[in-house]
């Protein structure tokens, strides 16, 4: 064969290559049905600019094995029947690989129980509840679970000699794993709860209010109280609490979340608040996952100011893409579970990822921040 035969040979071939991965290449499909209206709409909002984040830095490098990747979002309203039927209508619509950002307990628990993960074999990637959820096998959470933060909390608390603590959380089917979770972490740090109280997170299973609960921590004055509790309650909490003239240290569970409480509460009464954080810090850039994620939201400039749910949808979109690649030109939504379950190995630079002997938290990693006098975060 002479040199132009060989030449439009291998060009052929190369044309013929193409062609072919090409054929194999599909669009990933996430869908994401979290709050995008209304009081808690910031968490479903930062959440979905995250995972957008890790999808538009992969699409920009022409996908993984030539797939690329698209998210649908729907707003639910944190509204648990909304979520069902939401979910419903995107699976039938969108045809997703992979279900991804969730939010609330109930919310959870009532998607669960119509069994629609396991008739459509379907992973859900990355949630927030307020209880511990289910170790469902189709449910991958990329961040530390609650029991983890509560043990953070409530080691802290007794190394500066704290001892005697308040403990506020959702009424509901999951409160009671939640105060044996406290307690459990209680013993191990050698403090105790003397007061708890509870708040009405929906019209379901419903017992104390904030304002009740309120009036509950101040007549009992325990030196600190931890509040396991999402935004808006953490924020109307807090408000009551230090208006009616309570004096104890107030720490918070992640799903407070930073930034919805500072838009949320005055300088005097968010300072000196604790936050357990299950992700790096985002304004920072001292490790590999963070000067990933600072370069990916410079270059794509969400509308999203950066935040700590940004941070925690950047994860869990990071475990999405490594998901399909380790798949290679035929993802699946049974090939995702079998991936997922496999992955005990995933360093995104000092934040490891593993669901490995059927864990479901992917994250040990938590942290303490403190608010400052103006309202940031201080490690």
């Amino acid at each position: 064969m002479n040199r132009s035969k060989l030449a439009r040979w291998l060009a052929a071939m190369a044309i013929t290559a193409s062609a072919t991965s090409h054929a194999f290449a599909i669009e990933v499909m996430v869908v994401q049905v979290a709050p995008m209206r209304g009081l808690e709409a910031k968490q479903g909002q930062g959440y979905a600019a995250g995972m957008r984040l890790a999808f538009d830095a992969a699409n920009r490098k022409s996908g993984v094995n030539g797939h690329t990747f698209a998210l649908a979002t729907e707003d639910d309203g944190s509204r648990p029947e909304s979520t069902v039927e939401q979910t419903r209508k995107l699976l039938i619509e969108k045809r997703p690989l992979v279900l991804a950002g969730y939010f609330g307990s109930q919310n959870l628990r009532e998607l669960l129980a119509t069994r629609l993960l396991e008739q459509q074999r379907m992973a859900l990637v990355g949630y927030r509840t307020t209880d511990i959820a289910p170790a469902h096998a189709q449910l991958f959470n990329v961040r530390a679970d609650i029991p983890s933060e509560l043990a953070k909390l409530t080691s802290q608390l007794s190394t500066v000699g704290i001892s005697k603590l308040g403990l506020l959380y959702e009424a509901g089917p999951g409160s009671d794993a939640i105060v044996a979770a406290a307690d459990q972490a209680a013993a191990q740090a050698k403090v105790r709860f003397v007061t708890r109280a509870s708040y009405t997170g929906s019209s379901r299973g419903a017992n104390t209010s904030i304002s009740e609960a309120v009036q509950v921590f101040t007549k009992s004055t325990p030196q600190a109280i931890i509040l396991v509790a999402n935004g808006a309650p953490t924020a109307a909490f807090i408000e009551a609490y230090r208006v009616s003239g309570g004096t104890a240290q107030l720490f918070a569970y992640s799903g407070a979340d930073i930034e919805q409480l500072s838009q949320r509460l005055g300088e005097d009464h968010l300072k000196g608040v604790v936050i357990s954080q299950v992700t790096p810090n985002p304004y920072k850039s001292t490790s590999r996952l963070q000067r990933e994620f600072t370069e990916a939201a410079s270059q794509h400039k969400p509308k999203e100011p950066k935040s700590y749910l940004m941070m925690e949808g950047y994860i869990a979109g990071r475990v999405i893409v490594e998901a399909v690649q380790r798949q290679g030109r035929t993802p699946t939504r049974e090939g995702t579970i079998a991936t997922l379950n496999a992955m005990s190995d995933y360093d995104l630079g000092d934040y490891l990822i593993g669901f490995g002997g059927g864990e479901r938290n992917g994250s040990k990693f938590v942290e303490l921040s403190i608010v400052n006098g103006s309202g940031k975060v201080q490690q």
